[in-house]
């Protein structure tokens, strides 16, 4: 006989319809899902998943994830990216992606990023930027900025002459603004996706 799930199995199931449907299951998916006989077994596990925080009611009574419901694992210690380290057998922390790179949900959006202009700096064609929307920034902060009204990412920097932008490629130019330059917003993160 299967051995019954754990409430941490049966979040893991969640989350993954959660991720491939975009939408929370019906009771009767739920069932399925979950491998249990009863609406009432279902509705058990999902109110303690609500009491430990990872689900919420919606206005109207239906179930929907909550902000923990999407934290990923961070472990304790970092991976060395020289000479390998000893594995640490510790319980890691949880932290959301969102919570991570965003202060303000509200005034923040991604972009992605087109051409190589910044690949010194880590920034790869394809990446998208994490951008808080803000109108200051200090010399050497990467920013996303309107110049002669086009937009591009590069490193807000100032001489004598007034402020400039500089990529992180030496194949290409400071760009000094023949008219005017404002900042959109400042780079808060940066997501990659390898697969």
């Amino acid at each position: 006989m299967k051995s019954p799930r754990n409430d941490h199995e049966h979040l893991a199931a969640l989350q993954g319809y959660y991720a491939q449907h975009r939408v929370f299951p019906s009771y009767a998916r739920l069932m399925a899902l979950l491998g249990l006989a009863s609406k009432s077994a279902v509705k058990k596990v999902l109110e303690r998943l609500e009491s430990a925080g990872l689900l919420t009611r919606t206005p109207e009574g239906d179930w929907a994830p909550a902000d923990r419901f999407f934290e990923r694992a961070l472990a304790l210690y970092p991976v060395t990216a020289g000479v390998p380290a000893t594995a640490a057998a510790e319980i890691p922390d949880e932290v959301t992606i969102d919570r991570y790179l965003v202060k303000d949900p509200a005034h923040t959006v991604l972009i992605r990023i087109k051409g190589d202009s910044m690949i010194e700096a880590g920034i790869h064609d394809g990446d998208m930027a994490v951008v808080e929307r803000r109108s200051h920034a200090s010399p050497g902060t990467i920013v996303v900025a309107v110049v002669d009204d086009e937009f591009t990412l590069k490193t807000l920097a100032r001489d004598k002459n007034g402020y400039f932008l500089s990529p992180a490629n030496p194949n290409y130019p400071l760009i000094r603004p023949k008219g005017k330059l404002e900042i959109y917003g400042v780079l808060a993160g940066l997501v990659r996706k390898y697969s």
